[in-house]
């Protein structure tokens, strides 16, 4: 038994390992970086980097197939390697205590993009010059929202996330007065004119959805192909079915509906985080160099109020000086200065810090191997030969 665990330990230590393991970390790197060309960087990330193993259809079918280990996979490996060899083979001593904080680092970069992989949230935030935002949309994640729009100073949203929209599911919320029954949910779908005298096998019977009806189209994960979402959602009411309605994100409008005296819309939009603070946009700043059209400068001026800090304070958002609060980073993302539009990419990603903290134990580790390496250099060199 005991020689078998050392057998596993001696596998998992060697630096042979160690070399494989990277090489097909940079085939992993090369590969995906040709095919970013096609599918574009988050489809990318998630296709080589954010999965056990790289996957491709079978010709002419949507049956996937392992074609190569992915970035979990490679990193994991690694990752136990890394760490089987720091407890095993590194000696420990003040000598040694440059290679075991470089590898620690390195191990310590590895669980951070983990984390980033698993944790991370992307959003973005949408403001026009002197409009004041309590919340931020997803970029890829949707829900469901069933607003009741009958009160005239605000509205009771109940959002649904798209993990629930699928066919045959009975929604009820306590918030509600009626059920959602759904007929079939497209995460990307075609929408086209219904034709005249053809039975569909699934069809809405209210709303735009009796001019227009919705197919299923192949997921895309191109950031200039947008996936466009549908959903047949049935409402059921106390005595009965109130109707079919579809919805999608392509309609440009909220399907509405009158129950038990109330005004009621259903929308399918990006999911929602609201935020317990709110940002202002003051003043938008796009700059050139002179005599030219190359951008030198885009800046957003916002004002910041947090009750709950008793925060209230301007700051200066652009390249590379992100506003970091709640958790949150605000990044400059993009910028219409002639309509006064700024665009921020809202970054939630608890292990934010770890890559920095793996990089500065990386450099004093090699600073600290370089300085005791020619300290012993230097020694051997003075010191005297006996024959």
């Amino acid at each position: 038994m005991r020689d078998l665990a050392r057998s596993f330990i001696d596998l998992f230590s060697s630096l042979r390992l160690t070399v494989v393991l990277l090489a097909l970390s940079m085939v992993l790197v090369f590969a995906a970086t040709l095919d970013q060309v096609n599918l574009g960087v988050w489809a990318v990330q998630e296709k080589y980097f954010r999965s056990l193993f790289v996957m491709v259809f079978w010709p002419g079918t949507r049956i996937p197939i392992p074609v190569f280990p992915g970035g979990y996979l490679v990193g994991g490996f690694l990752l136990v390697n890394l760490v089987t060899a720091f407890f095993t083979r590194f000696r420990w001593g003040l000598g040694k205590a440059g290679l075991l904080m470089s590898h620690f680092g390195l191990i310590l970069l590895l669980i951070s993009e983990f984390a980033t992989g698993l944790l991370q949230k992307d959003y973005q935030m949408n403001l026009i010059e002197g409009n004041k935002g309590h919340h931020v949309e997803s970029f890829r994640e949707i829900e469901l929202a069933v607003i009741d729009s009958t009160p005239a100073d605000h509205d009771e949203v109940v959002a649904i996330p798209s993990d629930l929209l699928h066919r045959g599911a009975d929604l009820q919320h306590p918030k509600l007065p009626f059920r959602l029954a759904v007929k079939a949910y497209f995460p990307n779908s075609e929408l086209g004119m219904r034709p005249e005298g053809i039975e569909l096998p699934i069809a809405a019977t209210q709303g735009l959805g009796t001019r227009v009806f919705a197919r299923p189209a192949p997921i895309s994960h191109s950031d200039s192909n947008p996936n466009v979402p549908s959903v047949y959602v049935e409402v059921m009411g106390p005595n009965g079915s109130l109707g079919t309605w579809l919805i999608s994100t392509a309609l440009g409008a909220p399907q509405t509906f009158q129950f038990e005296g109330k005004s009621w819309r259903l929308v399918l939009r990006p999911a929602r985080l609201y935020l317990p603070f709110s940002l202002q946009l003051l003043k938008v700043t796009h700059e050139i160099y002179p005599g030219s059209d190359i951008p030198r400068n885009f800046a957003s001026r916002v004002r910041i109020e947090d009750p709950s800090l008793k925060l209230d304070h301007e700051v200066q958002i652009y390249m590379n000086n992100p506003l970091r609060h709640g958790g949150l980073t605000f990044y400059q993302y993009q910028m219409n200065a002639a309509n006064g539009n700024s665009v921020f990419q809202v970054v939630r990603n608890p292990g934010w810090l770890l890559p920095y903290i793996s990089c500065v134990l990386m450099g004093l580790g090699l600073t600290w191997h370089f300085v005791v390496s020619l300290a012993r250099t230097r020694s051997r060199v003075g010191a005297p030969v006996h024959p």
